[in-house]
């Protein structure tokens, strides 16, 4: 159920979480340093994309946010005030979810078991599929919610795990690639719902992608990585860097102009 309130609603101010700081953050496998003297500020309603080759740590620095994976630094949540808070709501969309297609499990199925309740084939009450239609509704999906997860085309199912991390509305929001392999308006479509939505509530958003042009269109602020933070600041800044140039080559420059 959406529980934070709307922007409007908080009078111009932040709701919950004002900004997201990573400082110092390393991540070392062995004798392999993923990631090193990772800083980022990220504000709330903001959303930072990260960009970078495969293996630049794009993924690891989400799951050492998400706290699955051991990292040395500090993590630190600031309220409107600048005061430290406790570890914030954090919802996370992968880039994919394995499912096995012949599954009788329902979108309504799913959202029970993430909420540990009773399968939805026992007993329902009507208050939770309210809610669950509410959810999906913010993201276009209410007419979903009985139909089988392994039935859904990829666009459908990842609004519906992003239905499922915004319930209720985090103060961070971790995209994993969330539109790999998805059409052209699928992608569309859930871009312009994460753009509404963050607006909606001031939303703190990270985002990996490698889609250039979406990155330009909707992230506030690019950060090229590649095991540690090589350039950063608006796409425009980012695609014109050296570091840019250097990483991803002349052709693809373009994108910045």
């Amino acid at each position: 159920m959406i529980k934070r309130k709307h922007k409007n609603a908080c009078k111009n101010s932040c709701c919950g979480l004002c900004c997201t700081r990573i400082e110092n953050v390393c991540v070392v496998r062995g004798n392999q340093t993923i990631l090193d003297n990772i800083n980022m500020h990220i504000h709330c309603g903001e959303l930072t994309a990260l960009i970078g080759p495969n293996g630049a740590g794009k993924s690891t620095l989400l799951k050492a946010l998400l706290g699955e994976i051991k990292h040395t630094g500090e993590l630190k949540f600031l309220d409107a005030k600048g005061i430290r808070t406790g570890h914030p709501l954090i919802g996370y969309v992968p880039q994919n979810l394995s499912l096995d297609a012949n599954s009788p499990t329902s979108v309504l199925d799913l959202f029970m078991a993430c909420k540990s309740l009773l399968p939805a084939w026992l007993y329902t009450p009507k208050k939770i599929i309210k809610d669950v239609l509410e959810s999906l509704t913010h993201v276009k999906a209410e007419h979903l919610i009985r139909r089988r997860v392994g039935a859904l085309s990829g666009g459908e199912l990842q609004r519906v795990l992003l239905a499922l991390a915004l319930d209720p509305i985090p103060d961070l929001l971790l995209l994993d690639e969330p539109v790999s392999g998805i059409d052209q308006n699928g992608m569309e479509l859930f871009y312009k719902t994460v753009a509404k939505i963050r607006e909606d509530y001031d939303l703190s958003v990270i985002l990996v992608s490698h889609d250039l042009d979406v990155i330009k269109k909707y992230a506030d602020r690019v950060v090229l990585l590649n095991g540690t933070i090589l350039s950063s600041g608006t796409s425009e800044e980012v695609y014109n860097s050296e570091s840019f140039l250097k990483t991803f080559g002349m052709r693809t420059i373009k994108m910045g102009k």
